[in-house]
């Protein structure tokens, strides 16, 4: 299943270590696209040591089977994030869906295609039964794109999350995996 060839030339892999660098690039890159989107970030974040903690954290996670963290690459660059996080096991069998995508390749069914696999990723190696996913209320893109790969609204959460600096709105999704 992964890699796997998306649209545009964009793969999506399991991110490693040496991401690190194009990965950072890529924030640096969007970081207007993503602000009105993302918490407030520390300057290091940007940074490609800063990335390379990230990554080390997550892939620690993978380890341990708790999160599946991709990358979408193009050639070398770097071009997009999607997270499968807070992985249950047990009665709950969950994950947490995020994901970005550069602001140059938005609109052209990438993000579509990447969590279509992320969700098959979730079904058929973590044998998950649901992957739920949050917006920002106001995300119609991002909500398009959970809305075409099955997802139901499920909720709103008042002051949710914050991000770009105040504590906002989003609408809870979820998909059920198995019937």
């Amino acid at each position: 299943m992964l890699p796997a060839r998306l649209t545009d030339g964009v793969v999506l892999r399991l991110a490693a270590p040496d991401d690190a660098t194009a990965l950072a690039a890529a924030l640096v890159r969007n970081r207007t696209h993503l602000a009105p989107w993302e918490p407030e970030r520390p300057a290091e974040f940007f940074t490609p040591e800063g990335q390379a903690e990230r990554l080390r954290t997550a892939l620690a996670a993978h380890d341990a089977g708790t999160a599946v963290p991709l990358v979408l690459a193009a050639d070398d660059a770097v071009v997009g994030r999607v997270d499968l996080v807070d992985v249950v096991r047990g009665a709950f069998c969950n994950a947490h869906l995020g994901y970005w995508v550069d602001g140059e390749r938005q609109g052209r069914g990438i993000m579509t295609a990447a969590v279509g696999v992320a969700l098959r990723v979730a079904r058929d190696d973590l044998g998950l039964h649901r992957v739920q996913a949050a917006t920002l209320v106001h995300n119609a893109g991002s909500q398009r794109v959970l809305a075409t790969n099955g997802f139901e609204q499920i909720g709103l959460a008042p002051r949710y999350l914050k991000i770009a600096g105040r504590w906002q709105d989003h609408v809870l999704f979820q998909r059920i995996l198995h019937d």
